[in-house]
């Protein structure tokens, strides 16, 4: 275990430009917890555990994301929708604008780091407008012992300042006040006019998503991932929603990490951060006991709202569906230490289907893991960014394409080549909706979908009769222990044929729309398992 002892050393900002600060350097949880109280900006539960609001963001805000254009970036990155350009001048006036905002004012510094792996350890400093914000740092990064502390150098800087609004937007290539803004030449991350905290964890995110396999040929991972007793290890691909979290927080298997991870040459798997950041809407210790027991003093509930006797209500959205929870990876009992094992043995595709069209498993061939991959099929939780209202059907590339600077075959190239090389299994697992659609059917029960990926990391599936689909041609296992086989029917449970074909076949359709901007690059393998259109 890290020593949390306090740290001694004083720090000057000086040289980012960030002049007389009264400055707070890694503080502990409960020093930072006590000033959040103290200035108002939070409450305890029950238990003492911090209670925030965000404010006006309760998500990210993808649409005010931007990465740097410059020499180094501009013929790797995949610029687009997701990867938006701005040039090295407004970014330069940005950041500059935030280093006056922070001048003067009472701010917080962390130093951390991120990869679990000592062989590709980044370290990370991070500067805080607010004290619960480095609350969250000390949470979701890793978190260096005093001896490390001494001679820390930062290979990244982060400056987050919600309170700071850009006045005039338009003229500095922005599209709205607020921005979240990666520098890979200068490694300088910035946040202004939003207090989401994802924004400063997807930064981190998304520039190992570019370092990584640029220059160190590892592979970077929007998924979770656990062990078992006998080193096992598997991962679990989803988008925010789909259980990534809530999957891999198993009681007989040891955690690894619950959201970005790396596969590196030497064939093994690490965490990069030093926490987990689950979402707490409808959370009870029945349905997810460790996440549920995590959440104590050092975690930080985001967005939740409280009863009259001051308990948590975990059923009321009224301000957002995506409310959440951080807390240190140690708050889970069962976790591998260190955050590193070796190659998977299963891989999981997590989708949540408000469709209720795909099979909750199904076994997929290594041209069917390539499609599912580059697809990224999911359903856009209402609140996970801002804007969404409601579900929405959603192709994200990699399961992760907000944050993968790169052309997502880049990425598909380097997992279909360690699939293979690792002779994985891979699952695609809709922990969305059965029996219909969304608003008629239902979600998945928790304990089927379970009892479905325990029966196949425990080869349970291995010797069952299968069955292929008719439109997704994937293959479902027609038994599978402690699961009802009706429940392993899609079409069954919606008791209407006429109607689940013809949703089957419209999903099918956006999947090959989605599919077209990526023809050009794929192979007949991968072309020949995208779904049939009736």
């Amino acid at each position: 275990m890290v020593n949390h002892t306090p740290s001694t050393k004083s720090i000057s900002l000086d040289k980012y430009g960030i002049k007389d600060a009264q400055i707070h350097y890694q503080l502990e949880p409960k020093d930072l917890q006590a000033i959040t109280l103290e200035k108002g900006m939070g409450k305890e539960t029950q238990n003492g555990t911090l209670a925030i609001n965000t404010g006006k963001f309760t998500g990210r805000s993808p649409e005010d994301r931007f990465l740097v254009k410059d020499d180094y970036t501009k013929d790797h990155i995949w610029w687009g929708k997701s990867n938006k350009a701005i040039s090295p001048e407004h970014f330069d006036y940005l950041q500059k604008e935030v280093e006056n905002y922070l001048s003067g004012k009472e701010i917080f510094v962390r130093d951390g780091y991120v990869c679990a792996d000592p062989n590709y350890k980044m370290n990370v400093r991070t500067v805080t407008e607010y004290p619960w914000s480095n609350m969250f740092i000390y949470n979701m990064f890793l978190r260096p012992s005093e001896e490390e502390l001494k001679n820390f150098e930062e290979e990244w800087l982060v400056l987050c300042a919600p309170g700071y609004e850009c006045p005039d937007p338009e003229n500095h290539g922005l599209r709205q006040a607020n921005f979240s803004i990666l520098n890979f030449t200068k490694k300088v991350a910035l946040v202004g006019g939003s207090a989401y905290t994802g924004e400063m964890k997807k930064g981190i995110f998304t520039a190992l998503n570019f370092i990584l396999p640029v220059e160190k040929n590892v592979l970077p991972m929007h998924c979770s991932a656990n062990v078992s007793e006998d080193g096992e290890t598997a991962i679990f691909f989803g988008l925010s929603g789909t259980g990534k979290t809530t999957l891999s927080t198993d009681p007989n298997r040891k955690l690894i990490g619950d959201d970005e991870h790396g596969w590196t040459s030497e064939n093994s798997i690490f965490n990069f951060e030093g926490g987990c950041y689950a979402k707490a809407i409808d959370l009870s210790e029945e349905k997810e006991p460790d996440i549920y027991r995590a959440i104590k003093p050092g975690a930080i509930l985001e967005n939740i709202i409280f009863k009259d006797n001051g308990e948590v209500d975990y059923y009321d959205s009224s301000i957002t569906q995506n409310t959440r929870v951080s807390y240190p990876i140690y708050h889970i009992d069962n976790i591998k230490t260190p955050s590193y094992a070796s190659n998977p043995k299963n891989i999981f595709f997590l989708t949540a289907d408000a469709f209720g069209v795909l099979p909750p498993i199904s076994k997929l061939t290594p041209g069917q893991a390539a499609y599912h991959f580059i697809s990224g099929y999911t359903a856009k939780v209402a609140g996970t960014e801002a804007g969404v209202v409601e579900p929405q059907p959603s192709f994200s590339a990699c399961f992760g394409a907000p944050f993968m600077p790169l052309h997502p075959t880049k990425y598909a190239e380097m997992l279909s080549k360690k699939m293979q090389e690792a002779g994985v299994n891979v699952w695609l697992v809709n922990t969305g909706w059965t029996g219909g659609p969304y608003g008629v059917g239902s979600r998945m029960k928790l304990k089927y979908t379970r009892a479905m990926i325990t029966a196949a990391m425990n080869g349970e599936l291995d010797n069952v009769d299968y069955r292929d689909h008719s439109v997704f041609k994937v293959a479902i296992p027609n038994s599978c222990p402690n699961v009802p086989n009706e429940v392993l029917s899609p079409r069954e449970t919606w008791n209407d044929d006429e109607g689940y074909y013809a949703t089957a076949n419209k999903l099918s359709k956006f999947f090959q729309d989605n599919f077209k901007q990526f023809e050009e690059y794929a192979n007949d393998e991968i072309m020949a398992a995208a779904p049939i259109v009736k």
